[in-house]
């Protein structure tokens, strides 16, 4: 089967999907639509074809590009027109979030899979609650429980909504710290007044958040900020 003959159908799928499509997803929709018995369409086939769209949408021509995010492939608007978009629907979203629910979020993007009480340990404060709207809005989800730990506590991870929303194709793609913020205001959080030599939380070299081991077993009080 000619790439030529694949690549409008590939561009159908993806744009008339509620979701990232992957390469085994496409490839299995395609064979079952055009019912190919001795020519199937290899996976390999639809890798090329969709390297093929992306190049074909990268020109500035086009507002919007076939990207890798969540785990398959969709139609995305292109930065440039983020504003434009943002009108209809693009911050409304995020917007019905309280900042603990924003800063609950942040946490777990970027410690996952963390815990309840690890959660509430770098905020300060109770976190059931925002927990529970991330769930009911399915930006995190469940995978599992911490073994090692007494009473087997749940993981919480970030869920594909969550990449999709972002435009990220898994957690790995998101900028580290010390990329958002220059490196003068990447410091420790500040715990009850105390000064960054003795806050438990702390950025590493990757920008990833982290804890002092010597302080991991003591509590904090007072509301705390991620960043």
């Amino acid at each position: 089967m000619e790439i030529t003959q694949i690549i409008p159908h590939i561009e159908a799928l993806v744009f008339a999907a509620d979701r990232p499509l992957s390469i085994p997803e496409i490839t299995e929709l395609l064979n079952q639509a055009l019912g190919f018995l001795e020519d199937r369409v290899l996976p390999q086939q639809v890798q090329t074809a969709v390297e093929a769209i992306q190049e074909k949408y990268a020109s500035s021509f086009y507002a919007f590009s076939i990207r890798e995010t969540g785990g398959g492939y969709q139609f995305l608007t292109k930065k440039d027109y983020h504003k434009t978009v943002a009108q209809l629907n693009g911050d409304k979203f995020l917007k019905r979030l309280s900042t603990a629910a924003l800063e609950t979020l942040a946490i777990i993007a970027y410690k996952q899979p963390v815990t309840r009480a690890d959660i509430e340990y770098i905020r300060g404060v109770n976190s059931d609650y925002s927990i529970q709207r991330l769930l009911e809005k399915e930006l995190i989800l469940i995978t599992g429980r911490n073994e090692d730990l007494p009473g087997k506590p749940l993981l919480y991870s970030v869920s594909r909504s969550f990449m999709d929303y972002f435009g990220i194709n898994s957690s790995g793609d998101m900028p580290g710290i010390r990329e958002i913020f220059p490196d003068e205001l990447v410091q420790p959080t500040l715990v009850s007044g105390q000064d960054h030599e003795t806050s438990p939380l702390l950025v590493g070299q990757s920008g990833q958040l982290s804890i002092r081991e010597e302080d991991s077993d003591k509590e904090t009080g007072g509301d705390q900020e991620l960043f």
